[in-house]
């Protein structure tokens, strides 16, 4: 079976939790609908387009690989915004300001980060999926729009360095891939550990699925599994809506 393999890493990345109140949580690693965002930010899809997200996050099942969680961060925002008029839309944030000044608000949140964060991306594609893998892999090579890590003021800082394999499984896939160090002006070489490096059995792992879709059984340690539920199941993009999914997370221990 073909997988797409890609890497995410930059100084900041949030990837959404529930939002309560004025608190936005972030995962410690990427969800569903962020990684197909990103996805189909690269294939050109915009936002309105609800039927291509749907069939996006319907089309392909994902794997992650999370070497570095980064530090969390707190970012305090004060920000002041109108009100809704109706179905008029403010196109810029000069006639935000302008036209709506009568109806400014402020609000006010509590955001939250990882920095220095990277993961590694394992996608699959189901039957009659509308893009071919190496369709993905030429669009995250030459995105049609910006991408960023869960929020437009995390860019991407490091080339994904998308490429397909054939591998009989997840992690048989991720283990296969090789990214380039990054290299950052001032900073030296920023060196991240490949899957086969004995610090490989530390990381945190995500998949969809079930445990035989990431691994051989008798290759992990049974207790070191969780099932858990996400609110990442992606069921409207222009209204923000998602509904619960489960996902597995498993951490090796010394000895594995």
């Amino acid at each position: 079976m073909d997988y797409l393999l890609f890497r995410l890493y930059g100084p900041m990345a949030s990837w959404g939790d529930i939002a309560v109140g004025e608190s936005r949580h972030s995962f410690n690693a990427p969800t569903k609908s962020a990684i197909m965002g990103l996805v189909a930010a690269a294939l050109g899809i915009k936002r309105e387009e609800d039927d291509k997200h749907l069939a996006l996050n319907c089309d392909y099942s994902m794997a992650i690989a999370v070497p570095c969680e980064g530090q969390k961060m707190k970012d305090y925002h004060t920000v002041q915004v109108p009100d809704s008029v109706g179905k008029f839309r403010y196109r810029t944030r000069r006639d935000e300001l302008v036209l709506g000044e009568d109806r400014l608000g402020t609000v006010l949140s509590s955001r939250e980060y990882h920095t220095d964060a990277c993961a590694y991306i394992a996608l699959r594609a189901e039957s009659g999926a509308a893009y071919s893998l190496q369709s993905l892999r030429d669009a995250l090579a030459k995105p049609v729009y910006p991408l960023y890590l869960g929020r437009k003021s995390c860019p991407v800082a490091a080339p994904l360095q998308p490429e397909v394999v054939e591998a009989e499984n997840y992690q048989a896939a991720l283990q296969q891939y090789a990214p380039k160090a990054i290299s950052f002006v001032g900073r030296g070489e920023h060196f991240m550990p490949q899957l086969g490096s004995d610090k490989a059995a530390h990381w945190q792992y995500y998949w969809e699925g079930d445990i035989c879709d990431f691994a051989d059984e008798s290759d992990l340690q049974q207790e070191q599994i969780l099932s858990v539920v996400r609110h990442d199941k992606l069921t409207s993009r222009t209204r923000w809506q998602f509904a619960p999914q489960k996902i597995y997370q498993y951490r090796a221990t010394e000895g594995q």
